[in-house]
């Protein structure tokens, strides 16, 4: 096997088993074994378990942004158009929580809020620059501080209602309100000449 094929047969077997038993409850044996390799060679590519679900959640989260990015539409204002970016990149936030991680892993590990805080600020680097690539919105010089206000004052406040809910339900509920009551005055705010 080539170097790439074997990393991607790491990522896909750590992925599968990510969504079934969550990240805490999978160990690198598991992994190897579902790959069908060595458990060393995880380790040749790889220094860490968390390096497979960061490589994994990388490559899953350049490809969800590419795809909100790509479907912008001209036709939409800007205000619209940023809150259906915050809204989007949100639920990418939550499924990447609740499809590969797991919640109670997240609220109960230190390691894993870590983790998610570096993720979080990868996801903001790459949303600020692809944005500010294809937006035709009118731009000064503070335009990628006001874009950076935005999506970290929604990146705090979704986080902080996913760590604090009990249920799927009251995160839903958490994100409908946040849609519906704090979105639009974030989005004016940073869209304000």
């Amino acid at each position: 096997m080539e170097v790439d094929k074997i990393k991607e047969s790491i990522k896909r077997a750590a992925q599968e088993l990510f969504r079934k038993f969550g990240y805490h409850k999978t160990s690198v044996n598991e992994i190897a074994k579902r790959a069908k390799i060595a458990k060393a060679t995880i380790y040749k590519y790889f220094e860490s378990k968390e390096d497979v679900l960061h490589a994994l959640l990388m490559d899953y989260i350049k490809v969800s942004v590419d795809e909100i990015i790509h479907n912008y539409n001209n036709e939409m204002d800007e205000e619209t158009h940023l809150t259906n970016l915050i809204m989007k990149t949100s639920r990418l936030s939550y499924t990447v929580c609740n499809e590969f991680i797991g919640w109670d892993f997240i609220r109960e590990s230190t390691n894993s809020q870590d983790f998610l805080k570096s993720l979080s600020n990868e996801l903001e680097e790459l949303l600020i620059s692809s944005f500010t690539k294809v937006s035709d919105f009118r731009r000064d010089d503070t335009y990628p501080q006001r874009l950076r206000f935005l999506i970290k004052s929604s990146k705090s406040i979704v986080f902080s209602f996913a760590f604090t809910s009990v249920s799927d339900s009251d995160v839903r509920k958490n994100f409908v309100s946040f849609q519906k009551e704090i979105l639009p005055y974030l989005v004016k705010a940073a869209i304000k000449e």
